[in-house]
Protein backbone atom coordinates (compact mmCIF):
# COMPACT_ATOMS: atom_id res chain seq x y z
CA UNK A 1 0.00 0.00 0.00
CA UNK A 2 1.48 3.48 -0.59
CA UNK A 3 2.05 5.89 1.71
CA UNK A 4 -0.28 8.80 2.24
CA UNK A 5 0.87 11.77 0.57
CA UNK A 6 1.88 13.60 4.18
CA UNK A 7 3.60 10.74 5.13
CA UNK A 8 5.64 10.20 1.91
CA UNK A 9 6.71 13.66 2.09
CA UNK A 10 7.69 13.67 5.82
CA UNK A 11 9.40 9.82 5.33
CA UNK A 12 11.79 11.86 2.60
CA UNK A 13 12.40 14.98 4.47
CA UNK A 14 13.70 13.20 7.35
CA UNK A 15 15.71 10.81 5.26
CA UNK A 16 17.38 14.08 3.33
CA UNK A 17 18.01 15.56 6.59
CA UNK A 18 20.02 13.01 7.62
CA UNK A 19 21.10 10.62 4.61
CA UNK A 20 25.31 11.44 3.11
CA UNK A 21 24.00 9.45 0.06
CA UNK A 22 21.07 10.01 -2.29
CA UNK A 23 17.88 10.16 -1.40
CA UNK A 24 15.72 9.17 -4.37
CA UNK A 25 11.83 10.11 -4.83
CA UNK A 26 9.73 9.20 -7.89
CA UNK A 27 10.57 12.52 -9.59
CA UNK A 28 14.33 12.45 -9.61
CA UNK A 29 15.90 11.71 -12.38
CA UNK A 30 17.68 8.50 -11.49
CA UNK A 31 14.72 7.53 -10.34
CA UNK A 32 14.11 4.64 -13.20
CA UNK A 33 17.71 3.55 -13.05
CA UNK A 34 17.30 3.38 -9.44
CA UNK A 35 14.71 0.72 -9.35
CA UNK A 36 16.05 -1.11 -12.06
CA UNK A 37 17.31 -4.77 -11.43
CA UNK A 38 18.63 -7.45 -13.08
CA UNK A 39 15.33 -9.41 -13.91
CA UNK A 40 14.07 -7.26 -16.28
CA UNK A 41 10.75 -9.17 -15.70
CA UNK A 42 10.72 -6.78 -12.44
CA UNK A 43 8.91 -3.62 -12.77
CA UNK A 44 8.13 -2.34 -9.43
CA UNK A 45 8.44 1.46 -8.17
CA UNK A 46 9.15 2.33 -4.67
CA UNK A 47 8.54 5.26 -2.99
CA UNK A 48 12.00 6.51 -2.16
CA UNK A 49 15.71 4.71 -2.83
CA UNK A 50 18.28 5.74 -0.64
CA UNK A 51 21.72 5.14 -2.06
CA UNK A 52 23.40 4.80 1.54
CA UNK A 53 27.37 6.15 1.58
CA UNK A 54 28.21 4.04 4.98
CA UNK A 55 27.14 2.78 8.32
CA UNK A 56 25.45 5.66 9.16
CA UNK A 57 23.06 6.21 6.32
CA UNK A 58 21.91 2.42 7.04
CA UNK A 59 21.04 3.24 10.59
CA UNK A 60 19.11 6.72 9.57
CA UNK A 61 17.40 4.40 6.63
CA UNK A 62 16.18 1.88 9.86
CA UNK A 63 15.41 4.66 12.61
CA UNK A 64 13.33 6.20 9.59
CA UNK A 65 11.79 2.46 8.80
CA UNK A 66 10.58 2.32 12.14
CA UNK A 67 9.11 5.65 12.78
CA UNK A 68 7.13 5.66 9.37
CA UNK A 69 6.65 2.12 8.65
CA UNK A 70 7.22 2.04 4.91
CA UNK A 71 7.74 -1.60 3.86
CA UNK A 72 10.91 -2.29 3.17
CA UNK A 73 13.31 -3.99 0.91
CA UNK A 74 17.29 -3.95 0.96
CA UNK A 75 19.13 -3.71 -1.69
CA UNK A 76 23.03 -5.39 -2.03
CA UNK A 77 23.85 -6.41 -5.59
CA UNK A 78 20.24 -6.10 -6.89
CA UNK A 79 21.05 -9.83 -9.08
CA UNK A 80 18.47 -11.97 -6.78
CA UNK A 81 16.06 -13.84 -9.32
CA UNK A 82 12.87 -13.02 -7.33
CA UNK A 83 13.88 -8.97 -7.35
CA UNK A 84 13.45 -8.95 -3.64
CA UNK A 85 15.73 -5.73 -3.98
CA UNK A 86 13.07 -3.46 -4.61
CA UNK A 87 9.36 -2.89 -3.50
CA UNK A 88 6.57 -1.50 -4.87
CA UNK A 89 5.09 1.94 -2.33
CA UNK A 90 8.26 1.53 -0.13
CA UNK A 91 11.67 2.61 1.11
CA UNK A 92 14.54 0.40 -0.71
CA UNK A 93 17.83 0.45 0.79
CA UNK A 94 20.52 0.27 -1.26
CA UNK A 95 23.74 -0.64 -0.10
CA UNK A 96 25.42 -1.06 -4.02
CA UNK A 97 27.76 1.65 -3.53
CA UNK A 98 29.01 -0.07 -0.47
CA UNK A 99 31.66 -2.41 -1.97
CA UNK A 100 34.71 -1.80 -0.54
CA UNK A 101 37.24 -5.77 -0.02
CA UNK A 102 39.86 -5.47 1.94
CA UNK A 103 41.71 -8.60 2.24
CA UNK A 104 44.43 -9.75 5.05
CA UNK A 105 46.29 -12.23 3.30
CA UNK A 106 48.42 -13.01 6.69
CA UNK A 107 44.53 -14.24 8.68
CA UNK A 108 43.41 -15.12 5.29
CA UNK A 109 40.14 -13.31 5.82
CA UNK A 110 38.80 -10.81 3.82
CA UNK A 111 36.06 -7.86 4.90
CA UNK A 112 33.58 -6.98 2.15
CA UNK A 113 30.57 -4.14 2.13
CA UNK A 114 26.92 -5.48 1.83
CA UNK A 115 26.95 -4.25 -1.61
CA UNK A 116 29.73 -5.42 -3.07
CA UNK A 117 29.65 -8.68 -6.26
CA UNK A 118 31.67 -11.15 -6.09
CA UNK A 119 33.68 -10.37 -9.21
CA UNK A 120 34.90 -7.32 -6.29
CA UNK A 121 35.94 -10.31 -3.90
CA UNK A 122 37.50 -12.21 -6.54
CA UNK A 123 39.62 -9.20 -7.99
CA UNK A 124 40.69 -8.16 -4.41
CA UNK A 125 41.25 -12.55 -3.09
CA UNK A 126 43.13 -13.46 -5.90
CA UNK A 127 45.73 -10.66 -5.67
CA UNK A 128 46.98 -12.93 -2.90
CA UNK A 129 45.99 -16.51 -4.39
CA UNK A 130 43.09 -16.73 -2.23
CA UNK A 131 39.41 -17.12 -3.10
CA UNK A 132 36.26 -17.10 -1.02
CA UNK A 133 33.63 -19.37 -1.46
CA UNK A 134 30.86 -17.56 -4.05
CA UNK A 135 28.67 -18.09 -6.51
CA UNK A 136 28.79 -19.24 -9.89
CA UNK A 137 28.22 -15.45 -12.26
CA UNK A 138 30.79 -12.35 -11.04
CA UNK A 139 27.77 -9.98 -10.87
CA UNK A 140 26.10 -11.76 -7.88
CA UNK A 141 25.97 -10.26 -4.82
CA UNK A 142 27.63 -11.43 -1.63
CA UNK A 143 25.54 -10.32 0.80
CA UNK A 144 21.74 -11.90 -0.99
CA UNK A 145 23.68 -14.74 -1.90
CA UNK A 146 25.50 -15.43 1.50
CA UNK A 147 22.73 -14.58 3.54
CA UNK A 148 20.28 -17.61 1.69
CA UNK A 149 22.91 -20.11 1.95
CA UNK A 150 25.33 -19.94 -1.05
CA UNK A 151 26.06 -22.51 -3.61
CA UNK A 152 29.06 -22.09 -5.46
CA UNK A 153 31.69 -24.33 -7.55
CA UNK A 154 33.79 -24.25 -4.10
CA UNK A 155 31.40 -25.95 -1.81
CA UNK A 156 32.08 -29.63 -1.90
CA UNK A 157 35.76 -28.21 -0.99
CA UNK A 158 35.34 -24.97 1.30
CA UNK A 159 31.77 -25.29 2.45
CA UNK A 160 28.78 -22.87 1.39
CA UNK A 161 29.75 -18.71 1.11
CA UNK A 162 27.28 -18.82 4.44
CA UNK A 163 29.85 -21.72 5.95
CA UNK A 164 32.64 -19.18 5.43
CA UNK A 165 31.45 -16.55 7.09
CA UNK A 166 33.40 -15.57 10.45
CA UNK A 167 31.13 -12.35 11.48
CA UNK A 168 29.28 -9.99 9.67
CA UNK A 169 27.97 -6.45 10.83
CA UNK A 170 23.77 -5.80 11.12
CA UNK A 171 21.95 -2.79 11.38
CA UNK A 172 19.11 -4.23 13.39
CA UNK A 173 15.18 -3.03 13.20
CA UNK A 174 16.41 -0.67 16.62
CA UNK A 175 18.86 1.35 14.68
CA UNK A 176 21.70 -0.49 16.30
CA UNK A 177 24.94 -1.60 14.72
CA UNK A 178 25.58 -5.13 16.02
CA UNK A 179 28.52 -7.48 15.44
CA UNK A 180 27.00 -11.44 14.35
CA UNK A 181 29.19 -13.85 15.23
CA UNK A 182 29.76 -17.12 17.26
CA UNK A 183 30.54 -15.15 20.58
CA UNK A 184 28.63 -12.32 20.40
CA UNK A 185 24.85 -12.21 19.04
CA UNK A 186 25.37 -15.87 18.50
CA UNK A 187 21.56 -16.28 17.25
CA UNK A 188 21.19 -13.96 15.14
CA UNK A 189 25.00 -14.96 13.14
CA UNK A 190 23.12 -18.61 13.10
CA UNK A 191 19.99 -16.85 11.75
CA UNK A 192 21.98 -14.81 8.78
CA UNK A 193 23.68 -18.17 7.54
CA UNK A 194 20.94 -19.84 5.15
CA UNK A 195 17.78 -17.82 6.09
CA UNK A 196 17.94 -14.42 4.34
CA UNK A 197 16.08 -11.35 4.72
CA UNK A 198 14.45 -9.62 7.36
CA UNK A 199 16.56 -10.04 10.38
CA UNK A 200 18.26 -6.27 9.56
CA UNK A 201 20.83 -5.34 7.29
CA UNK A 202 24.29 -6.53 6.91
CA UNK A 203 26.78 -3.78 6.07
CA UNK A 204 29.70 -6.13 6.11
CA UNK A 205 31.06 -9.97 6.26
CA UNK A 206 34.08 -11.08 7.33
CA UNK A 207 35.05 -14.51 4.95
CA UNK A 208 37.41 -16.85 5.94
CA UNK A 209 39.59 -17.07 2.70
CA UNK A 210 41.47 -20.26 0.84
CA UNK A 211 44.23 -20.62 -1.56
CA UNK A 212 43.26 -20.96 -5.18
CA UNK A 213 44.37 -19.96 -8.52
CA UNK A 214 45.62 -18.17 -10.18
CA UNK A 215 44.15 -21.34 -13.02
CA UNK A 216 41.90 -23.79 -12.27
CA UNK A 217 41.81 -26.50 -14.40
CA UNK A 218 37.89 -28.10 -15.90
CA UNK A 219 36.73 -31.16 -18.10
CA UNK A 220 33.61 -29.68 -19.69
CA UNK A 221 32.25 -31.75 -22.71
CA UNK A 222 29.28 -31.34 -24.97
CA UNK A 223 26.99 -33.83 -26.17
CA UNK A 224 24.08 -34.11 -29.14
CA UNK A 225 20.32 -33.92 -27.48
CA UNK A 226 19.66 -37.93 -28.71
CA UNK A 227 22.85 -38.86 -25.83
CA UNK A 228 20.96 -36.48 -23.15
CA UNK A 229 19.42 -39.09 -20.88
CA UNK A 230 22.03 -41.81 -21.28
CA UNK A 231 25.31 -39.15 -20.32
CA UNK A 232 22.92 -37.64 -16.97
CA UNK A 233 23.33 -41.39 -15.81
CA UNK A 234 27.00 -41.68 -16.02
CA UNK A 235 26.97 -37.91 -14.75
CA UNK A 236 24.76 -38.92 -11.87
CA UNK A 237 27.22 -41.97 -10.98
CA UNK A 238 30.75 -40.06 -11.51
CA UNK A 239 29.15 -36.79 -9.43
CA UNK A 240 28.20 -39.17 -6.66
CA UNK A 241 31.45 -40.97 -5.89
CA UNK A 242 34.11 -37.78 -6.92
CA UNK A 243 36.09 -36.37 -4.15
CA UNK A 244 35.51 -33.73 -2.92
CA UNK A 245 38.06 -31.25 -4.79
CA UNK A 246 35.98 -31.99 -7.65
CA UNK A 247 32.65 -29.70 -8.82
CA UNK A 248 30.96 -31.55 -10.65
CA UNK A 249 27.91 -29.94 -13.25
CA UNK A 250 25.22 -30.98 -15.79
CA UNK A 251 23.45 -28.99 -17.84
CA UNK A 252 20.73 -28.73 -20.63
CA UNK A 253 20.94 -25.94 -22.62
CA UNK A 254 21.75 -24.34 -25.42
CA UNK A 255 25.03 -22.40 -26.08
CA UNK A 256 25.15 -18.81 -27.07
CA UNK A 257 27.35 -17.35 -28.94
CA UNK A 258 31.38 -17.55 -27.49
CA UNK A 259 34.08 -16.35 -29.82
CA UNK A 260 35.46 -19.81 -31.42
CA UNK A 261 32.50 -22.14 -30.86
CA UNK A 262 31.74 -23.96 -34.39
CA UNK A 263 28.93 -21.73 -35.62
CA UNK A 264 26.70 -25.11 -36.25
CA UNK A 265 26.72 -25.50 -32.34
CA UNK A 266 25.40 -22.15 -31.69
CA UNK A 267 21.86 -22.18 -30.50
CA UNK A 268 21.18 -25.78 -30.68
CA UNK A 269 20.07 -27.93 -27.69
CA UNK A 270 22.65 -29.61 -25.88
CA UNK A 271 23.54 -31.60 -22.81
CA UNK A 272 26.51 -30.74 -20.58
CA UNK A 273 28.63 -32.20 -18.45
CA UNK A 274 31.72 -30.30 -16.34
CA UNK A 275 33.73 -30.88 -13.70
CA UNK A 276 35.87 -28.17 -11.84
CA UNK A 277 39.14 -28.96 -9.98
CA UNK A 278 39.70 -27.21 -7.00
CA UNK A 279 43.46 -27.10 -6.15
CA UNK A 280 46.31 -26.81 -8.86
CA UNK A 281 46.27 -27.95 -12.32
CA UNK A 282 48.63 -29.86 -12.30
CA UNK A 283 46.92 -32.18 -9.92
CA UNK A 284 43.73 -32.44 -12.20
CA UNK A 285 44.55 -34.58 -14.66
CA UNK A 286 43.41 -37.87 -12.46
CA UNK A 287 40.60 -36.54 -10.63
CA UNK A 288 38.84 -35.20 -13.76
CA UNK A 289 39.69 -37.60 -16.41
CA UNK A 290 36.64 -39.81 -15.84
CA UNK A 291 34.31 -36.65 -17.49
CA UNK A 292 36.08 -38.39 -20.53
CA UNK A 293 34.26 -41.20 -20.12
CA UNK A 294 30.45 -40.28 -20.58
CA UNK A 295 29.69 -40.89 -23.21
CA UNK A 296 30.75 -39.37 -27.23
CA UNK A 297 31.07 -35.47 -26.67
CA UNK A 298 30.44 -33.46 -30.03
CA UNK A 299 32.66 -31.10 -28.80
CA UNK A 300 35.32 -30.82 -25.79
CA UNK A 301 35.96 -27.53 -23.56
CA UNK A 302 38.31 -28.48 -20.92
CA UNK A 303 41.32 -27.08 -20.43
CA UNK A 304 42.55 -24.68 -18.15
CA UNK A 305 41.41 -21.08 -17.37
CA UNK A 306 42.21 -18.26 -14.16
CA UNK A 307 39.95 -18.59 -11.60
CA UNK A 308 38.62 -15.07 -11.83
CA UNK A 309 37.36 -16.71 -15.23
CA UNK A 310 35.93 -19.44 -14.25
CA UNK A 311 33.81 -17.27 -11.85
CA UNK A 312 33.05 -15.30 -14.76
CA UNK A 313 31.82 -17.54 -17.70
CA UNK A 314 28.23 -17.68 -17.46
CA UNK A 315 28.05 -13.60 -16.80
CA UNK A 316 27.41 -13.13 -21.24
CA UNK A 317 24.20 -15.24 -20.50
CA UNK A 318 22.29 -13.39 -18.63
CA UNK A 319 23.37 -10.27 -19.15
CA UNK A 320 21.37 -7.54 -16.82
CA UNK A 321 17.64 -6.33 -18.13
CA UNK A 322 16.91 -10.10 -19.59
CA UNK A 323 13.80 -12.02 -18.53
CA UNK A 324 14.67 -14.19 -15.76
CA UNK A 325 12.35 -17.35 -13.34
CA UNK A 326 14.32 -19.44 -12.21
CA UNK A 327 12.90 -22.18 -9.40
CA UNK A 328 14.89 -25.84 -8.20
CA UNK A 329 14.69 -28.64 -6.22
CA UNK A 330 17.17 -30.26 -3.35
CA UNK A 331 17.34 -34.17 -4.09
CA UNK A 332 18.36 -37.16 -3.50
CA UNK A 333 20.44 -39.22 -6.33
CA UNK A 334 17.81 -38.81 -9.14
CA UNK A 335 16.52 -42.25 -10.37
CA UNK A 336 16.24 -42.95 -14.01
CA UNK A 337 12.05 -41.97 -14.26
CA UNK A 338 13.65 -38.44 -12.32
CA UNK A 339 16.33 -38.03 -15.00
CA UNK A 340 13.73 -38.93 -18.16
CA UNK A 341 11.64 -36.20 -16.92
CA UNK A 342 13.79 -33.76 -16.66
CA UNK A 343 15.17 -34.33 -20.56
CA UNK A 344 12.03 -34.38 -21.77
CA UNK A 345 10.89 -31.77 -19.71
CA UNK A 346 13.86 -29.36 -21.04
CA UNK A 347 13.47 -30.37 -24.41
CA UNK A 348 10.01 -28.50 -24.79
CA UNK A 349 11.61 -24.74 -23.30
CA UNK A 350 9.98 -21.84 -25.03
CA UNK A 351 13.13 -20.39 -25.77
CA UNK A 352 16.69 -21.75 -25.90
CA UNK A 353 18.35 -19.94 -23.71
CA UNK A 354 15.97 -21.35 -20.69
CA UNK A 355 18.05 -24.26 -19.05
CA UNK A 356 18.11 -27.22 -16.51
CA UNK A 357 21.48 -26.86 -13.85
CA UNK A 358 22.29 -29.88 -11.77
CA UNK A 359 24.62 -28.99 -9.22
CA UNK A 360 26.19 -31.85 -7.06
CA UNK A 361 26.15 -31.18 -3.32
CA UNK A 362 28.49 -32.99 -0.55
CA UNK A 363 31.67 -32.73 0.77
CA UNK A 364 32.19 -29.74 3.21
CA UNK A 365 29.00 -29.21 2.91
CA UNK A 366 27.87 -32.37 4.78
CA UNK A 367 31.12 -31.29 7.33
CA UNK A 368 28.70 -28.34 9.03
CA UNK A 369 26.17 -29.89 11.20
CA UNK A 370 22.36 -29.85 10.18
CA UNK A 371 21.56 -27.29 12.82
CA UNK A 372 24.65 -25.43 13.04
CA UNK A 373 23.69 -22.76 10.35
CA UNK A 374 19.56 -21.62 9.43
CA UNK A 375 20.52 -23.61 6.00
CA UNK A 376 18.49 -26.62 5.76
CA UNK A 377 19.63 -28.83 3.03
CA UNK A 378 22.59 -30.44 4.17
CA UNK A 379 22.64 -34.12 3.04
CA UNK A 380 20.76 -33.33 -0.07
CA UNK A 381 22.72 -34.85 -2.97
CA UNK A 382 22.01 -32.51 -5.72
CA UNK A 383 19.86 -29.09 -6.83
CA UNK A 384 18.29 -28.76 -10.18
CA UNK A 385 17.72 -25.87 -11.18
CA UNK A 386 14.82 -24.76 -13.52
CA UNK A 387 16.26 -21.54 -14.93
CA UNK A 388 13.78 -19.66 -17.72
CA UNK A 389 15.76 -17.42 -19.90
CA UNK A 390 14.20 -15.02 -22.47
CA UNK A 391 14.40 -11.71 -23.86
CA UNK A 392 10.99 -11.28 -25.39
CA UNK A 393 7.87 -10.27 -23.31
CA UNK A 394 5.58 -12.61 -25.48
CA UNK A 395 7.25 -15.09 -23.53
CA UNK A 396 6.37 -14.52 -20.47
CA UNK A 397 4.26 -17.22 -19.77
CA UNK A 398 5.05 -19.83 -21.94
CA UNK A 399 8.56 -19.17 -19.72
CA UNK A 400 7.15 -19.00 -16.54
CA UNK A 401 4.50 -21.81 -17.72
CA UNK A 402 7.52 -23.97 -18.44
CA UNK A 403 9.68 -23.75 -15.23
CA UNK A 404 6.87 -24.08 -13.13
CA UNK A 405 5.60 -27.06 -14.63
CA UNK A 406 9.17 -28.54 -14.17
CA UNK A 407 9.34 -27.66 -10.87
CA UNK A 408 5.74 -28.81 -10.12
CA UNK A 409 6.70 -32.35 -11.82
CA UNK A 410 9.42 -32.55 -9.58
CA UNK A 411 8.25 -31.83 -6.03
CA UNK A 412 7.36 -35.72 -5.35
CA UNK A 413 11.65 -36.13 -4.98
CA UNK A 414 12.20 -33.08 -3.80
CA UNK A 415 14.37 -32.34 0.10
CA UNK A 416 13.75 -28.86 -0.38
CA UNK A 417 13.94 -25.36 -1.57
CA UNK A 418 16.80 -23.11 -2.43
CA UNK A 419 16.05 -19.74 -1.25
CA UNK A 420 18.10 -17.88 -3.83
CA UNK A 421 16.45 -19.90 -6.65
CA UNK A 422 12.80 -19.00 -5.86
CA UNK A 423 11.21 -17.85 -8.51
CA UNK A 424 8.99 -14.79 -8.21
CA UNK A 425 4.64 -15.22 -7.63
CA UNK A 426 1.93 -15.53 -6.06
CA UNK A 427 2.47 -18.93 -4.90
CA UNK A 428 6.30 -18.42 -3.19
CA UNK A 429 4.86 -16.72 -0.04
CA UNK A 430 4.00 -20.04 0.99
CA UNK A 431 7.21 -22.07 0.83
CA UNK A 432 8.96 -20.65 3.97
CA UNK A 433 8.82 -24.73 5.01
CA UNK A 434 10.15 -25.64 1.80
CA UNK A 435 13.17 -23.46 2.27
CA UNK A 436 13.75 -23.08 6.05
CA UNK A 437 12.44 -26.89 6.80
CA UNK A 438 12.82 -27.56 10.56
CA UNK A 439 14.60 -24.44 10.98
CA UNK A 440 11.59 -22.31 10.30
CA UNK A 441 10.18 -21.82 13.85
CA UNK A 442 13.59 -21.07 14.88
CA UNK A 443 14.14 -18.46 12.72
CA UNK A 444 10.56 -16.98 13.41
CA UNK A 445 12.01 -16.59 17.19
CA UNK A 446 14.77 -14.82 16.10
CA UNK A 447 13.32 -12.43 13.88
CA UNK A 448 10.78 -11.69 16.74
CA UNK A 449 13.68 -11.02 19.40
CA UNK A 450 15.92 -8.86 17.05
CA UNK A 451 12.62 -7.19 15.11
CA UNK A 452 9.60 -6.99 17.37
CA UNK A 453 7.74 -4.32 15.92
CA UNK A 454 8.31 -5.97 12.40
CA UNK A 455 10.51 -3.48 10.55
CA UNK A 456 11.90 -5.68 8.06
CA UNK A 457 8.59 -8.01 7.97
CA UNK A 458 7.83 -7.36 4.78
CA UNK A 459 11.30 -8.34 3.66
CA UNK A 460 11.12 -11.75 5.34
CA UNK A 461 7.82 -12.15 3.83
CA UNK A 462 9.74 -12.20 -0.08
CA UNK A 463 12.04 -14.93 -1.06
Amino acid sequence: MALPEVARRTLIGDLRARVRGTVIGRDHPEYDHARAVWNGLIDRHPEVVVRCADVDDVVACVDAARVHRPIVSIRGGGHQVAGSAVCDDGLVIDLSGMRDVVVDPVARTARVQGGARWADVDAATQAFGLAAPGGEVSETGVAGLTLGGGLGLLQRTHGLSCDNVLSMTVVTADGVVRTASADEHADLYWALRGAGRGLGVVTEFTFALHPLGPDVAAAAFVYAPEDAGAVFRSWRQLAAEAPPTIAPEFALWALPPVPGLPDEIIGVPVALAFGTFIGAPADAATALEPFSRLGEPILDLSGTTTWVEAQSQFDFAIPDGGRYYWKSHFMDEPDDATIDLIVGHAARRPDPNSAVFVRTLGGAVDRIGSDETAFAHRGARFNVSVDAIWSDPALDDDSIGWARGLWNALEPVSRGMYLNFAGLGEEEGAVGGLILGAHEERVRRIRRTYDPEGVFESAAARP
